[in-house]
């Protein structure tokens, strides 16, 4: 039998509407699941991440989070409500966990999963402040647990040094956020990060998921890419297969808008080790999933003005080239390591799919076309886009990343 390890901290939203949906994914897969309580903010030291990762957004991105977080909610069927008070501090609510689990002599955890959903419902759902005795009281009476003597387990030097060293484990294991799950166990073992990776932790532990919802109905839905960016090939190869005629397809400059937003060029860099491996593993199970070759250049980060500028051009001309244009120069960035910034290169792809390559390379030096991709990029600020890729609906919704694609098709299902 395969196992599943959930590893969680109380105050992540993330972590609590995956811990609504882990049971049944692993009684889906036939799992030995295992659950472990972790100290986040430990993790985060560690890492050197702030604290309150939250506040250190741009509001643009704060915004699409929160909402991100209430898609999932509404996606899974649960209550969600951001506690005024987040993040609380969740020490003695985790120590309490181990107390009781090592009350029941329970190596697996999984003793802790009643008392693991009262204690999120009532951060996450009913505003009890978990981080007082008092409302940490009030939750393990509702369990039926003697509380005033699982407080007092709590101070124990055994209970505290038993939060460290699952923290330390965690850590060990490459854990740089929450929710994390961890399938198999000793030297075999493969890490999976957020909510929103469920499918991936069921393919991984031999079991299919149910084929991804479309939306190819309904009204037009804008997607915002820029060459350099490796989750924007991927979007882009899938957004046809999600949203059928309804993209409108709109390039802009990524850089320009991460300038505008203050942060760094590269986000990638300033990644610590344990994510940046992370997501360079779940960048290569994002492209097997969208059936599509990856590779990394070897001149990243790329330059991209002059396909982009292109882009806009061919778009204007025809439509049905400048998408194959659009594919052509995805793939000639991050499959075939060939230069964007090499007008005979960039030339090329464009002759290759009926355009006239020269005519368009001549054109990205005019105002007009450096002007008009000046303009796009603006007005993609303005729809409050800060990465790419970014689906912006008729109404104003906007989705950001290839991996809310099915997240959009199935809200609207």
């Amino acid at each position: 039998m395969s196992v599943l390890t959930f590893w969680f901290d109380l105050s992540c939203p993330y972590a609590y509407l995956a811990s609504t949906q882990v049971e049944r994914l692993a009684a889906d897969a036939g799992a030995d699941l295992r659950v472990r309580p972790f100290l986040l903010g430990g993790v985060f030291r560690a890492r050197g991440v702030a604290q309150n990762l939250a506040g250190t957004l741009h509001p643009d991105k704060a915004a699409h989070n929160l909402a991100d977080m209430h898609r999932h909610a509404e996606l899974f069927g649960v209550p969600l409500v951001m506690p005024p008070g987040h993040p609380l501090r969740t020490v003695q609510a985790l120590r309490a966990l181990l107390v009781v689990q090592r009350d029941a002599g329970d190596a697996s955890g999984r003793c802790l999963l009643p008392l693991m959903h009262a204690l999120y419902r009532a951060y996450w759902v009913d505003g009890v402040d978990v981080s007082t005795e008092d409302g940490l009281a009030e939750v393990l009476r509702g369990q039926g647990l003697d509380a005033e003597a699982v407080l007092a387990a709590t101070e124990e030097q055994e209970i505290k040094d038993r939060l460290r060293v699952l923290t330390d484990e965690a850590l060990e294991l490459g854990v740089f956020g929450a929710p994390a799950l961890v399938v198999g166990e000793g030297d075999e073992t493969t890490l999976f990060w957020g909510q929103d990776r469920l499918d991936h932790v069921l393919r991984a532990l031999g079991t299919e998921p149910p084929p991804a919802p479309t939306a190819t109905d309904g009204p037009p839905v804008e997607v915002w890419f820029d060459y350099s960016s490796p989750f924007a090939y991927l979007g882009v190869t899938r957004a046809r297969r999600f949203l059928g005629a309804r993209v409108r397809w709109r390039p802009m400059l990524l850089g320009a808008v991460f300038k505008d937003l203050g942060g760094p060029i590269v986000p990638l860099q300033t990644f610590s080790d344990a994510k940046r491996a992370w997501v360079s593993a779940d960048l290569g199970r994002q492209a097997e999933e969208a059936g599509a070759e990856l590779n990394w250049p070897s001149r990243f980060p790329l330059r991209t003005v002059l396909p982009l500028r292109m882009t806009l051009q061919a778009l204007e001309q025809d439509v049905s080239k400048g998408e194959a244009f659009i594919h052509r120069a995805f793939r000639g960035c991050w499959v075939d390591d060939q230069d964007p910034q090499d007008p005979e290169v960039v030339a090329r792809w464009a002759e290759e799919v009926g355009l006239d390559g020269e005519e368009l390379v001549r054109g990205a030096a005019e105002a007009p076309v450096k002007q008009a991709l000046f303009a796009a990029t603006q007005e993609a600020r303005s729809k409050g886009v800060f990465g790419a890729p970014t689906f912006v609906k008729e109404d104003g919704a906007l989705f950001w990343g290839n991996d809310r694609l099915s997240l959009l098709a199935a809200l609207e299902g």
